[in-house]
């Protein structure tokens, strides 16, 4: 069911500027031209029956409640399917009208159970609603005949056409019996979502909502992202937890915690207690869509594994002890004094969560730099996105994408390389899908076959299956044909880009040794498609790039991504809806912990730290000379204190001991550590190695504001207060205030307002401007002061496009005899980066376990059947995950997910990097394959040293 806030218009918006005049029950309107009478309806007021009728989907005119009378027009047209005309006189209430809609809904009544009192949708109900709108009050049909209301008929036998209730989906329940095959949840699992799971079985009377091949929902292909439970009118699919709990009683509009699309949220709430999160209609990242993570996996928030109090402990052998936040942050502030007093001012820093909000990772970066007095701060950014940072910024000069996601819905030639929309970033996924469905061609550029290059109603044009590590070859090698084929947009170059940048760039890809010929040994891929997708992509119309971690985690992530930036400068797509250089950032935050100055070398809104008017304008703000040296990365973090000279970390909301690269390697230098301080929401692998363990506050107990993928502001809402007493940025400001750093913010706003005044791109940001538009995208200020949904429209950032001299040099992780398979990482659906949220809720019913996905053939040569445990070995290091054997993958190469701490995925990944910037490269690893009968070594180590940490936790850290 819908909002319990929001109104349904019976069909979605039209987009014409065009207008139209017409007269509804007496009354004139003017709307756009396409407008469903329906709509025009509703827009003035009037409230026409409807059932199957929805404006989150196209109009459907089943229900036959929504008839009206049209002056010179016979019979009685549905409102929803009849388009507006100039001149039209319409009438929504006459006697003949209520006399139909009476007898329709007495048939719908007669095959409906008569429950409503005990009906979870009790006083949400459409069907309820409708009954008494159009005035029903009798049923002169029983259940004597067919129906699909009792299990059994009158004589005790079977009754054919009832169903029980299907609740092996965890969040929510069918329930067949209140059915009225109204199709609103097929049409929502087709039009929205493009999964195409459900559907109407049989014929008239016997017709009935199936999943896939009438599975149970858990069974079927559904994807649980609930569109189908949004869209259902009645209580036939509903919230498991709306059955538990009871209707909402008020509603708060919030924004997702999981990946970077950024979807905003109803949090339908009774008191403190969460009811439900129903998908903002209004949201302008996911106009009223979701996934099965951001819908219902939230649980989490209120996980009886939450550690809610404070504690310290001398050793990480040392048990736990609770204290007050009192003795826990003057216990901080007094170990950081006592490091910095014996091993000077660089032997501590800080780490920014991605998780978080912009208010709070700005104000851990100003504690690194104010308070600490040095630049070692850094984000989980660099093991992600540092490379488009980088590429970005010296191509185009602004360090993020160019679009925002309904751009989409303009192009004409989608290119998605290294990433997989429809598992990592759904619901734009899903928004991807509903474009490819309408036309816009497709080319993919992945070494594993993901869902969108063969999908029900899309297949790609071209597939390029690369090998692991040759991205940069295949993107020169599609520059070369563009630019020896004479498809350039030489127009668009001169006009935009610096003249000699581009003469070296042409002479440097013409080169033979960059033809797809000449490239085709090194990268797998046939010269014929790479030369097919060049052609497409330049001259197929607008042309916009997609790509993900699949290009930025490699040893050459920001060459990749300058290439990537040259093809679109090239044929012109930058600067103009339905084009551009996408990045999807993979956590909710990440554009925004970047853009809030949380790298080493940069202050707010991506302004080195050696600029001294930039940084003098910082010193004046906040009261304190600052430091124009970067300082430490995180690798260099680790090195630092593995040399002795790094002894003590702030991190806040990031577990880097299962995120990044090299495990033991990370562990080493934790250990080396004297004082680590994990604020988080649990007692994570990081915190294993904490001597100081401060509670952290989820999404729903906060205020503040995520950015997204697509540069969009988005307002966090609180609407229950902080399990462990505080909001992160309170937390951050009582440790800098006990460091002897004033800040004294009384609320999220006023750190957003200070924001606005040294950034920038920030100017014109505020709460209230963003309560007032919904969400905004920077850069907003005097220039925008609206924001800005495309960049680099007319001249680029940094005024002349750059184009870079993009050379492939091939990975130093190469496969041998001993290491003859190369092992690549990525995502899953239900599951959400190291899987410290996702585990904890049901959405471990669809993944409990990482797995390794490897070709048919490689698994043949070695033995290894389905569900066999498999050992694999790298130079790094070695672990044991289940084999799952598919044809999604090529021969040679193998892949797994990272979600499960004891799968030691970052066991065997290695200490290679990105040139530029040192994000890991976790998508090329030589490994060994074999079938094995017990964990590794690490693993057992691991699982032996986690139960002893657990076994040091104090019961009372935990809610009651």
């Amino acid at each position: 069911m819908l909002s319990i806030v929001e109104i349904d218009y019976g069909t979605p918006k039209a987009t014409s500027t065009t207008m139209v005049d017409l007269e509804i029950d007496g009354r004139s309107v003017q709307v756009p031209e396409g407008t469903s009478v329906l709509r025009a309806a509703a827009q003035m007021g009037i409230g026409i029956p409807k059932l199957c009728a929805t404006d989150m989907l196209e109009a459907f005119g089943s229900c036959r409640l929504c008839l009206v009378e049209i002056e010179g027009r016979k019979g009685y047209p549905a409102s929803c399917t009849t388009p507006v005309s100039p001149g039209m006189k319409v009438h929504t209430q006459t006697s003949k009208l209520a006399e139909i809609r009476r007898g329709v809904m007495e048939l719908y009544i007669s095959d409906h159970p008569l429950d409503c009192l005990t009906c979870p949708a009790n006083g949400h109900c459409e069907l309820q609603d409708m009954a008494g709108v159009v005035g029903l009050r009798e049923v002169r049909y029983g259940y004597d005949g067919a129906n699909h209301v009792y299990a059994k008929n009158k004589d005790g036998s079977a009754n054919p056409l009832f169903a029980a209730k299907d609740v092996s989906n965890p969040y929510f329940t069918f329930d067949p019996s209140k059915c009225i095959a109204c199709s609103r949840c097929v049409r929502a699992c087709d039009e929205v979502q493009g999964t195409f799971a459900l559907t109407i079985q049989g014929r008239g009377f016997e017709s009935k909502v199936a999943a896939s091949q009438d599975n149970r929902f858990l069974d079927s292909e559904c994807v649980s992202c609930g569109a189908c439970v949004q869209a259902c009118p009645t209580a036939t699919l509903s919230e498991n937890s709306l059955i538990d709990i009871g209707q909402a009683e008020h509603s708060v509009v919030t924004t997702c915690a999981y990946c970077g699309v950024g979807c905003s949220f109803r949090a339908e709430m009774k008191g403190q207690q969460v009811v439900r999160m129903v998908p903002n209609k209004d949201g302008h990242a996911n106009h009223g869509h979701s996934c099965v993570k951001g819908r219902f996996a939230i649980g989490y928030a209120t996980h009886p594994d939450r550690i809610t109090t404070p504690m310290i402990r001398a050793k990480i052998s040392d048990p736990w002890r609770v204290v007050s936040w009192d003795e826990a942050v003057a216990h901080v502030a007094s170990e950081f004094k006592r490091l910095q007093a014996s091993y000077g001012k660089h032997s501590v820093g800080g780490i920014t969560s991605s998780r978080c909000t912009n208010e709070e990772t700005y104000l851990v970066q100003k504690l690194v730099r104010a308070g600490f007095g040095n630049n070692n701060v850094d984000t989980c950014a660099r093991v992600c996105h540092s490379p488009t940072g980088y590429g970005l910024k010296a191509t185009m000069g602004e360090s993020a994408g160019t679009q925002d996601f309904d751009s989409i819905e303009s192009t004409d030639v989608v290119l998605v390389i290294g990433a997989n929309p429809t598992d990592a970033h759904p619901v734009f996924g899903s928004q991807m899908k509903r474009r490819l469905r309408a036309g816009a061609k497709l080319i993919v550029v992945d070494p594993r076959r993901i869902d969108l290059v063969r999908t029900p109603h899309i297949k790609a044009d071209y597939h390029l299956r690369l090998r692991p590590g040759t991205n940069v070859a295949v993107l020169d090698a599609l520059a070369h044909v563009i630019v020896t084929e004479n498809l350039v947009d030489e127009d668009f170059v001169a006009q935009r880009c610096e003249a000699e940048a581009f003469a070296k760039w042409r002479a440097f890809v013409s080169q033979e040794k960059y033809s797809p010929e000449a490239m085709e040994s090194a990268t797998g891929v046939p010269a014929a498609v790479v030369r097919g997708a060049a052609r497409l992509y330049a001259t197929g119309g607008n042309g916009a790039i997609y790509y993900g971690l699949g290009v930025t985690e490699h040893a050459q992530g920001s060459t990749a991504v300058m290439a990537i930036a040259n093809l679109a400068m090239a044929t012109g797509n930058i600067g103009r809806e339905g084009v551009g250089v996408n990045p999807l950032r993979g956590q909710n935050n990440v554009q925004g912990s970047c853009d809030m100055g949380s790298f080493p070398h940069e202050f707010p809104g991506y302004r080195h730290v050696s600029d001294d008017e930039v940084r003098h304008s910082f010193e004046q703000a906040w009261g304190v000379p600052l430091l124009s040296e970067p300082g430490l990365r995180i690798p260099n973090m680790f090195e630092a204190a593995l040399d002795g000279s790094f002894k003590g970390l702030y991190i806040e909301g990031e577990d880097i001991a299962q995120s990044d690269p090299d495990t033991q390697h990370v562990t080493a230098a934790l250990t080396a550590m004297e004082c680590i301080v994990v604020q988080d929401l649990f007692l994570n692998e990081t915190a294993n190695y904490a001597h100081v363990f401060l509670p952290g506050s989820s999404f729903l107990e906060k205020d503040g504001t995520f950015t997204n993928a697509e540069r969009r502001i988005s307002r966090v809402r609180k609407v229950m207060e902080p399990k462990g007493g505080y909001a992160d940025w309170e937390i951050t400001q009582l440790l800098a205030q006990a460091m002897g750093y004033p800040m004294n913010y009384n609320h999220a706003t006023e750190i957003m307002d200070e924001i606005a005044r040294l950034t920038p791109t920030f100017h014109g940001v505020s709460f209230d401007k963003i309560d007032q538009l919904g969400s905004i995208q920077w850069p907003c200020n005097e220039e925008h002061p609206f924001g800005t949904p495309v960049m680099h429209v007319g001249e680029f950032v940094r005024g002349k496009g750059r184009f870079m001299l993009t050379e492939y040099v091939p990975t130093t992780e190469k496969v041998n005899a001993e290491h003859p398979l190369i092992l690549t990482t990525g995502r899953i659906l239900s599951q959400y980066n190291v899987g410290a949220q996702t585990r904890r809720t049901a959405n471990v019913m669809w993944h409990d376990e990482d797995r390794l996905e490897l070709h048919p053939h490689d698994a043949e040569e070695r033995g290894i059947n389905e569900d066999d445990w498999v050992g694999i070995r790298s130079r790094a290091g070695d672990t044991v995950l289940r084999a799952m054997i598919s044809e999604r993958m090529q021969p040679g190469v193998v892949y797994t997910t990272f979600h499960f701490p004891g799968s030691g995925a970052n066991v065997i990944t290695t200490e290679n990097s990105d040139w530029a910037t040192n994000c890991p490269e976790y998508k090329v690893t030589a490994v060994q394959v074999t079938r094995v009968t017990q964990p590794s070594d690490w693993q057992k180590r691991h699982r032996a040293f986690s139960e002893a940490q657990e076994g040091l936790l104090d019961p009372s850290a935990k809610p009651a």
